[in-house]
């Protein structure tokens, strides 16, 4: 009895361990969230989840250590709904940002991005007029176009060869700068010459401005920028949390053998066996 109480005792530590990725996960988002990313919500799903399976194995613990039962019975039927919640949170994540990427460009390093290329729940959300308001906003406060700048000797910008060969990130490209397909003059990272006139069929070379507080914030190179940033953020945690999954169903497992091998001693069963309780017993039986 000892030994499966001990045994148990060390899941729940584990399984409180790996809630600091996914938490971590959360916390990383919500940090891009209010300074990359600028969409608030996806985050939060993560920290309930990570908060929850701390929680919940500080009470597995509690009930291995001292032996109550209905604590272990909690642990047990909580982090069942809490890796079906992950798994349903895996499966969404990579729902909904199956599609879309940045697309290459002749003689630049960098990719652009196009919203055609997008399409589902999470587009339609960033294109929605109430969400990009806030979105845009957002971009303008984080100063990402402002940080990409670089000047050499003294404050002179840098060539157009060497910005042809930088790798922008998916918000650099879509909002602060115009589609190469307009055929603008370089003139900084911020700063671009019409000419004589808008020369590509894009209508974000008609939402181009060099008002340092407008650039492309309206464009849909910007909302694809946004998707595309979102789809990188997501996909890195997904990895984390389908590792940590693999991770917690094993030891829900073994907790769960520990237990009904604590039930056969309370019972005075022989290992092996069990006994039925139930003419006709439910079909989850812990």
């Amino acid at each position: 009895m000892r030994t499966s109480n001990h045994l148990i005792g060390l899941v729940n530590f584990l399984t409180f361990l790996a809630s600091i990725p996914i938490l971590g996960g959360g916390i990383w988002l919500s940090s891009r969230a209010n300074n990359t990313d600028c969409l608030k919500f996806l985050q939060w799903p993560l920290i309930v989840i990570g908060v929850s399976i701390m929680v919940v194995s500080l009470a597995g613990f509690a009930g291995a250590c001292y032996r109550n039962t209905f604590l272990m019975y909690l642990y047990l039927w909580a982090m069942f709904f809490i890796i079906a919640a992950l798994i349903g949170f895996v499966i969404f994540a990579y729902a909904v940002t199956d599609k879309g990427s940045g697309r290459p460009v002749m003689n630049r390093v960098y990719s652009e991005y196009h919203l055609q290329d997008y399409s589902g729940w999470l587009e339609e959300r960033v294109a929605s007029q109430s969400y990009w308001s806030k979105i845009s906003s957002c971009i303008r406060d984080s100063h990402v176009c402002a940080k990409m700048r670089r000047t050499y000797n003294g404050g002179i910008p840098e060539p157009v060869e060497m910005f042809n060969l930088r790798r922008l990130s998916p918000l650099e490209s879509g909002c602060c700068k115009p589609p190469t397909e307009c055929g603008y003059t370089y003139l900084n990272e911020t700063m671009w010459n019409p000419g004589s006139g808008i020369v590509g069929s894009d209508p974000d070379c008609g939402r181009w401005s060099n008002y340092q507080q407008q650039l492309c914030y309206n464009c849909n190179s910007c909302k694809a920028g946004v998707l595309a940033s979102l789809k990188k953020s997501w996909r890195k945690v997904s990895v984390i949390n389908i590792v940590i999954l693999i991770i917690l169903v094993i030891m829900y497992m073994v907790a769960i053998a520990a237990f009904r091998h604590n039930k056969r001693i309370d019972n005075d069963e022989p290992y092996g066996e069990t006994r039925m309780e139930k003419s006709q017993p439910s079909r989850i039986h812990f």
